[in-house]
């Protein structure tokens, strides 16, 4: 009797087994029949900027982005400035993503002691079956705050002097898991230039990108070349085009950036238009960005009760 049961329900059993292997394949080949979701794709780069630059990367609601960037002197100054660490600039900075497609921010630069402040507007979010590009806003205000200049009798030194303006859209696409592309119109606005000669604005065309070498590590560069004013001066000194060449390296909730450039200016105005150093004279710099993000407003799916803080 107990055979006859047991061959009974053994069949049963694999049966269902069966139906449920055979339930999952149908739900899986169902899966790859229905339409695909347009989902944003993510990551184009690990950071808010590429190097210098703005990338299409935004901050999430309620994170804050506590950043330190730093570039030593010109490394052909030789010992007597010990290879341009004894000429160094620093800016640091607060982001904070207010919604998920707006970011703020406000930094102090040690370069002509100028403060600066940055809105990011993310448009178009690429999609993985939709959409293919990412298409942001980026705009900042800049005022310098060295001492006014000594004028001839008679002459006025104005605040808007001190004021400067940069407008780009930023247009990015992720091809790969391991390379990221971006174009970076920009038209800058001095409200004061060296010589009547040169215009108030300039506009300049940036090209960005990104190669991921591994989980934690990529190699990334950044140019940008002035459609006008490319022989514009800079305290009596000629000006070059900007590029850079850098390494991101990610440690949890640490974005760590290595780079060279020929820009040690750190606000948008100044290493966009403003670049006195050349890299065939070999002026360039050594410096790094450090980036430490903070959760200041959790998500609602990971609030508890009224916290909304930490």
């Amino acid at each position: 009797m107990r055979k006859s049961l047991l061959l009974f329900i053994m069949p049963l059993c694999f049966a269902g087994k069966a139906y449920s292997q055979a339930d999952s394949l149908m739900n899986m080949l169902n899966d790859g029949a229905a339409p695909k979701k347009k989902d944003n794709v993510t990551a184009t780069f690990k950071a808010t900027r590429i190097i210098d630059g703005s990338s299409v990367e935004n901050l999430g609601a309620g994170v804050l982005d506590f950043r330190i960037s730093h570039r030593f002197g010109q490394l052909n100054q030789g010992s007597q400035n010990f290879f341009g660490l004894d000429n160094a600039t620093t800016r640091i900075g607060l982001d904070y993503g207010i919604t998920k497609w707006l970011m703020i921010g406000l930094g102090h630069s040690t370069f002509n002691k100028e403060d600066d402040g940055l809105v990011k507007i993310k448009i178009l979010p690429q999609k993985e079956h939709g959409m293919p590009i990412t298409l942001s806003y980026a705009g900042s205000v800049s005022i310098q705050t060295t001492p006014a200049p000594t004028l001839p009798a008679g002459d006025t030194w104005l605040f808007t002097n001190r004021l400067y303006y940069t407008h780009q859209l930023l247009i990015a696409r992720k091809f790969s898991e391991r390379i990221s592309l971006q174009v970076m119109p920009a038209l800058v606005h001095y409200n004061l230039v060296d010589s009547t000669k040169f215009s108030n604005n300039t506009l300049a065309i940036g090209v960005g990108g990104r190669i991921k070498v591994s989980k934690r590590i990529a190699v990334t560069g950044e140019y940008y070349y002035r459609v006008t004013n490319a022989d514009m001066l800079y305290s009596g000194l000629p000006t070059y085009n900007t590029f850079s060449l850098g390494v991101d390296i990610e440690t949890g909730g640490h974005v760590f950036q290595l780079m060279f450039t020929n820009a040690q200016g750190l606000t948008d105005r100044t290493f966009i238009g403003q670049t006195t150093d050349s890299w065939q004279k070999g002026a360039l710099h050594f410096g790094f960005n450090i980036s430490r993000l903070f959760t200041i407003v959790k998500p609602k799916e990971f609030r508890s009760g009224n916290a909304t803080s930490w």
